[in-house]
């Protein structure tokens, strides 16, 4: 991921994967609702990373990094890991 907005979806994607409310996972992540929707939506500018890891921790997610370079592009990764 490059980018704040493809961060958030992809917050977006792993939340509704683990089926869980948006609601729910921002009260447990100490945010508004609104602003956890704002973020999966791309529509803000920055997102403090421990907001990040708020979230993270709440969808039983860790971060984890790699040199810029050595990732394939997302549909590539979904494939090497037998995803769709």
């Amino acid at each position: 991921m490059k980018t704040l907005a493809e961060l958030g979806r992809a917050v977006a994607e792993q939340r509704k994967k683990r089926g869980l409310p948006q609601g729910q996972v921002a009260r447990q992540s100490g945010l508004t609702q609104e602003s956890l929707s704002r973020f999966e939506n791309g529509q803000l500018s920055e997102f403090g990373s421990r907001k990040l890891l708020a979230v993270l921790a709440v969808l039983g997610l860790e971060m984890n990094f790699t040199e810029v370079g050595m990732s394939g592009t997302l549909d590539e990764l979904r494939l090497e890991r037998g995803g769709a």
